[in-house]
């Protein structure tokens, strides 16, 4: 289907067309070079669907998540690329018991993730993660401000 023979040459519904692959010249490749990966896709589900407060304190930036129900081994916190924050995991699904089964199931389970670009004078080598009653608490502390420097007297001497 072109959009075009409809009198619609607009850019945004020609971007549509192509990203809906429905043009004759990809009919044989089901394949498109511009579509994202199943890894992108699974990685950006998950980011929207982790919830974050960051709040910055004089000396420390901190990310708070709700984590329910989940034990230190199932949450990894990592820094990637010395100014990346990673905090990811796992909440598995309960075992069933026999005889049992969901009338409702609105709980989120599956993989989890989020990544936060840390600023400048975040100290990387100073992070902390603490989870109590169901929410993980991450602490960056901050790097000390740089000293001015002072000048530098020369002295002059006279010949």
């Amino acid at each position: 289907m072109d959009f075009r023979l409809m009198g619609l040459d607009d850019p945004v519904l020609h971007a549509l067309h192509q990203f809906m692959d429905l043009s004759d010249d990809n009919s044989s490749d089901k394949t498109s070079h511009n579509a994202p990966t199943r890894s992108y896709v699974r990685d950006a589900k998950a980011m929207a669907a982790t919830p974050a407060d960051v709040k910055e304190f004089p000396n420390s930036y901190v990310f708070v998540i709700d984590m329910p129900a989940l034990k230190s081994g199932d949450i990894k916190v990592q820094v990637e690329d010395d100014n990346v924050l990673v905090i990811s995991g796992e909440r598995k699904r309960g075992e069933e018991k026999e005889g049992a089964k969901y009338l409702r199931m609105e709980r989120r389970v599956g993989k989890f993730m989020r990544k936060f670009v840390l600023p400048e004078n975040a100290n990387t080598d100073a992070v902390s993660a603490v989870c109590q009653d169901g929410v993980l608490s991450v602490t960056v502390e901050k790097l000390p401000p740089p000293q001015p420097k002072k000048p530098k007297t020369i002295e002059v001497k006279v010949s």
